[in-house]
């Protein structure tokens, strides 16, 4: 077989290319559908000085062996569109991911009651380092990859042409670092938006981001389903919702008969934002004949200070940020997430709920899980563990390392 010619830099961004061999590790991943190739799996790269969003050909040999996008900048130096032979990169590639992933959320983006979901979930639909979020007509694209920024306008016109938006916004990760004179985070993209301010649905109740400034792409979509076994499971409660952000398992607990509802955050813009949520839906009956109160700080120091007053909840979820940035920060993660737990315990009466939560790649359900028992044997408060949940329709899991979001459900027992 011929060598394959990889032509060296021209003007146009998809007609770059980058000659990638692989170590032998580096390979097996390929092969294995990796989306990621770190540059410790990078034996050369030829041109190496190309810039970020150049489309990488990985060998094996003579053969290709996957195509991806080239990010020198980073430690995941190529984000793998495809493997096992060579891939056309152009507008029509990402039409066709993005008519294969809204396909994937069935029913989901038709339903009147949920206005609000992620259409694309980066490395999970194929498209590593991007992610789409829709909020009733406008989109949010949120970049998590410098190599995003060549191929932006192929990916809105996209976009326009698979499921058109009145409105698109660009957020960019922190380590994301745009091009001069290139949009950058918050910027508008497409049409008119003043204060970033998209009023949705979820499961019928109201709700607004700031999808221009607000935290991910301007809140937590991935919580939807555990937010409705809360409410669920909160009828004449009294609910304790820690890490409450914009409060949507507050409003959950409250519109599912919740006695009261006390939300807890360091944050108080959040806070604001949640008690916001609140008043918008105070049209609904329950929610209308919900308390509902807030406290500002530090989540470990108001558990503990809550326990120590004596205080107790039917229904208590912790739903922290991720703790496990790096395979560093592990051991600490852990200690957080059994410090939580043992607070929860010792909030939650007997045979009360108590959620635990994870959003953290490196910690498993089983990790939680541990340190939860861990917590109860500390606490001397015993739990029967009721389910563990993960991932909803919008957020699939398409490799090991993609899923993150876990949470355990138990029943806490009288103290021994």
């Amino acid at each position: 077989m011929a060598d394959i010619t990889v032509p060296h830099d021209t003007s146009d961004p998809l007609s770059r290319r980058v000659a990638i061999r692989p170590t032998p590790a580096g390979l097996h991943a390929v092969r294995s559908g990796d989306p990621w190739l770190y540059d410790g799996s990078i034996s050369t790269a030829d041109p190496v000085d190309l810039p970020a969003g150049s489309v990488a050909i990985i060998f094996d040999g003579r053969r290709v062996a996957g195509v991806g996008l080239w990010d020198p900048a980073s430690p995941i130096q190529v984000k793998v569109l495809h493997s096992g032979g060579p891939l056309n990169v152009n507008r029509q590639l990402w039409i066709d991911r993005l008519v294969a992933a809204k396909t994937r959320r069935g029913k989901l983006v038709d339903d009147p009651l949920t206005t609000a979901w992620r259409w694309v979930h980066g490395e999970n639909d194929q498209l590593p380092g991007l992610v789409l979020d829709r909020y009733e007509e406008t989109l949010v694209i949120k970049l998590y990859s410098d190599a995003w920024y060549p191929h932006l306008d192929d990916v809105v016109a996209a976009a326009q042409e698979v499921l058109p938006s009145t409105t698109i916004v660009l957020r960019c990760a922190r380590r994301v670092t745009p091009p001069a004179g290139a949009p950058i985070d918050g910027d508008v993209l497409v049409g008119l938006m003043t204060d970033g301010n998209v009023t949705y649905l979820e499961r019928g109740l109201t709700m607004t981001a700031d999808v221009r400034r607000g935290n991910k792409t301007g809140t937590f979509l991935d919580q939807r389903d555990n937010r409705s076994l809360v409410g669920a499971a909160s009828e004449g409660a009294r609910v304790l919702d820690v890490f409450t952000a914009t409060g949507g398992f507050a409003l959950a607990a409250a519109a599912g008969g919740a006695r009261s509802v006390h939300m807890v955050d360091i944050s108080q813009p959040a806070l604001e934002v949640a008690k916001a949520n609140i008043a918008r839906n105070r049209n609904v009956g329950h929610v209308r004949r919900c308390e509902v109160t807030a406290q500002q700080g530090d989540a470990f120091e108001v558990m503990e200070s809550l326990a120590a007053a004596g205080e107790r909840f039917d229904v208590v979820i912790v739903d922290p940020p991720s703790f496990a940035q790096n395979e560093k920060s592990i051991p600490r993660a852990l200690s957080s997430y059994r410090r939580l737990a043992r607070a929860g315990l010792r909030l939650t009466t007997d045979g009360g709920l108590l959620v635990q939560a994870s959003c953290s790649s490196r910690i498993t359900i089983e990790d939680v899980a541990r340190e939860m028992k861990t917590a109860s044997r500390e606490a001397r408060r015993p739990f029967t563990e009721i389910r563990r949940t993960g991932h909803a329709i919008d957020h699939p899991v398409g490799f090991a390392r993609g899923a993150y979001l876990k949470a355990l459900y138990a029943a806490v027992a009288a103290s021994v």
